[in-house]
């Protein structure tokens, strides 16, 4: 597998347009941004200068890609494209500690309505991440 390298991207010149509709991205004058000509979209350079950030954008997370020296890559290395499924991930793992929990045998003066409040409230954590899952 190739690596690529970033490289840091010159405020001066133009590139492709990284959203690959066959554009042009040029410097927007005094400012440290560039626009395409093709799908009209917005790139500020971020502090860095190795990253560019898409501004207006319908995708829920923010968008940057990385210079290679021929082509934009997508940059994932920031962990707010990754939070979700750690989310889930700590989300499922309480849920199932707690529902062990609940199906244990309880000791004799325990009363078997704690059991029943924490399978309802584990089921309910259930259905609350399917409708958090469908919304996105």
């Amino acid at each position: 597998m190739r690596t690529y390298k970033s490289q840091k991207i010159d405020l001066n010149a133009d590139y492709p347009c990284p959203c690959r509709r066959n554009g042009r991205i040029q410097p927007i004058t005094l400012t440290e941004a560039f626009g395409c000509d093709r799908c009209q979209q917005i790139f500020v350079v971020q502090e860095d200068g190795y990253v560019i950030e898409q501004l207006s954008t319908h995708y829920p997370y923010k968008r940057l890609w990385r210079w290679t020296g021929q082509q934009w890559k997508l940059d994932r290395s920031s962990l707010s494209v990754s939070y979700l499924p750690l989310v889930v991930l700590a989300s499922f793992g309480i849920m199932v500690f707690f529902l062990l929990l609940a199906t244990l045998q309880t000791p004799a003066g325990a009363p078997s309505a704690v059991r029943l409040l924490t399978t309802l409230a584990v089921s309910l954590a259930v259905m609350g991440m399917f409708w958090l899952a469908a919304r996105r």
